[in-house]
């Protein structure tokens, strides 16, 4: 192997191309362990909810929730999504991957994503995630026993 040497170039954020520095200004975590249920395919809020006041119109709010998920009986699976306040965000439908069984025995699952959202508010916000059970088959629960759903809210200063 040869030997390098040499000095390298000083970096900071006004030489580099295209990239949009930040800064976390606010941090917010929520978690809740209380079990709910359904047999239908309508939209239900799964319990698991947090507020943030984003300190300038410009921040975005990175957006992370866990979601532990089970089913019981029937062929089904779940679909979450994400609200700021009465707006869907990240799309119509998160994902449909959790809890997908092809037999009538239970099947459990956590299902995570991130969004990256951009509210322009410096109001008090209320996020939260919603679940279904997507072809009403058996019945869904989120956080079963001893199962715990988690939310964190980023404010990112641009």
């Amino acid at each position: 192997a040869a030997n390098i040497t040499g000095t390298l170039p000083a970096i900071s954020g006004a030489n580099l191309t295209g990239i949009t520095t930040g800064k976390v200004l606010q941090v917010v975590h929520a978690a809740s362990a209380t079990e709910v249920v359904t047999n239908g395919d309508t939209y239900a809020d799964t319990g698991l909810t947090a507020n943030i006041t984003p300190s300038a119109t410009s921040s975005k709010i990175l957006f992370f929730a866990s979601n532990d998920c089970t089913k019981y009986g029937g062929d089904t699976s779940v679909a979450i999504r994400a609200y700021r306040d009465s707006t869907e965000i990240g799309g119509t439908i998160i994902g449909r991957r959790i809890c997908d069984t092809d037999d009538s025995g239970k099947s459990q699952s956590v299902f995570s994503f991130a969004i990256l959202d951009s509210p322009s508010s410096t109001s008090q916000l209320t996020y939260k995630t919603q679940y279904n059970n997507t072809y009403a088959a058996g019945t869904v629960r989120i956080n079963a026993g001893s199962g715990t759903s988690t939310m964190y809210l980023m404010e990112i200063g641009v």
